[in-house]
């Protein structure tokens, strides 16, 4: 009977998931993938075999109310029939955005660690919750499986005190508030796969841009994160689909003095309203706005590579020079039009692109005479949070 690992990354409108078998050579290989989205709405179940054959397609309909927990059960269901076998099923891996102080690892979920978990949710209340809600869920569906969050925070642990604090009073240091930074289960996957690319890059100085809906940068130095654009919360940093990235704390006090606006107001501009959505004033989608011809959604475009070319140059002071930056992400590995608008302001780093190879996203996008190489490499979260699984647990 083979055995298999259900990894969940729940939104607040999708659940997707994808199933990892073990290989005889002690490894994993991706079985199928799937989501549920419009949960809520109408949502759609959608499930797609390993070479993208699909396998399900079906609108889900009826007087049933699709939360979040009703979606689990047809996801477990669908899985139970597919396996043959209830018990084939030996953990469930979920991505949890925010770890805080504590969860700096992977951990095997009980009570405590979610209400732990539940404590951060200001801290990421656009993410934390819906991770939390699968977790609950499946605890109650098959409460004999064991699950395991994987956390976005944990990889920037091993930063350096000075690169986490903020000037405040130490006190609120020693209370939580210090810079965590995110997407470090993608950024995980990338350092684990660099010498696949290169033998010389784990002891490279290396950046990383992971661009997509939400987007940050990392420095990493000898396969360790040194620096990142995110900071206390996924809005910091570079403009993102409606986030607005790095803003002057005045702008809040601003918000809040002058025009009359709430905490929830302000909370819900910043996460909902901004970025390229409110910069343009058309879409938080990148495709959509390279396409236009509109002057608001070219400057949208600008600012996004704007910001990218100024926090590379920090994160390159950051690691004292640069051998090599990695695109990833939904607009880092599918647009050659941004990776090449960001590249032709990186001649005084030496990066000479290779304009073909660019259009055609080939893996190494820079010219044999380059100083510093370049990169375009597909994340996989999904694999690096079932490699902790199987070794948390010893499978």
């Amino acid at each position: 009977m083979e055995k298999f690992l259900l990894i969940i990354n729940a939104g607040s409108s999708s659940i997707k998931f994808s199933i990892y078998k073990f290989t005889k050579d002690s490894g994993l290989s991706q079985d199928l993938h799937g989501e549920i989205d419009s949960i809520n709405d109408a949502p759609n179940f959608i499930v797609k075999g390993a070479s993208g054959e699909i396998l399900v397609d079906t609108t889900l309909n009826g007087n049933e109310i699709f939360d979040h927990k009703r979606c689990l059960t047809i996801i477990y269901a669908w899985l139970r029939d597919y396996s043959g076998h209830q018990d084939s099923l030996v953990a469930v891996g979920h991505r949890v955005v925010h770890g805080g102080i504590n969860y700096t690892a992977p951990v095997l979920v009980d009570d405590g660690v979610i209400a732990d978990l539940e404590g951060l949710i200001p801290l990421a209340p656009l993410h934390q919750p819906h991770n939390l809600l699968a977790i609950r869920a499946f605890k109650d569906i098959n409460p004999h499986v064991p699950q395991i969050a994987c956390f976005d925070t944990g990889f920037h642990a091993t930063q350096p005190q000075f690169a986490q604090q903020f000037a405040l009073p130490r006190r609120f240091f020693d209370q939580g508030v210090r810079r965590y930074g995110f997407h470090g289960i993608s950024y995980e996957y990338i350092t684990s796969i660099l010498p696949t690319l290169d033998t010389n890059l784990p002891q490279a100085r290396v950046i990383v841009a992971h661009l997509g809906n939400g987007a940050s940068l990392c420095a990493i130095n000898k396969a360790i994160s040194v620096a990142t654009t995110m900071g206390f919360s996924p809005l910091d940093g570079l403009v993102m689909g409606s986030r607005c990235g790095q803003l002057d704390p005045g702008v809040i006090l601003h918000l809040l003095n002058h025009c009359h606006m709430d905490a929830e107001a302000i909370e819900h501009l910043l996460y909902h309203e901004s970025g390229l959505l409110g910069v343009s004033g058309i879409s938080s989608d990148m495709r959509k706005l390279v396409n236009s011809r509109h002057p608001f959604a070219q400057e949208a475009v600008t600012l996004f590579v704007y910001r990218i070319i100024r926090e590379i140059g920090s994160l390159t002071a950051a690691l004292g020079g640069l051998d090599a930056l990695i695109f990833t992400g939904g607009i880092g590995e599918h647009s050659p039009v941004i990776r090449s608008a960001v590249a032709s302001q990186l001649g005084w780093l030496g990066l000479e692109l290779d304009n073909l190879a660019n259009q055609n996203s080939a893996s190494l996008i820079t010219t044999a005479h380059s100083k510093i190489s370049a990169w375009v490499v597909e994340t996989d979260e999904n694999l690096m949070i079932a490699r902790h699984c199987r070794q948390l647990l010893n499978l």
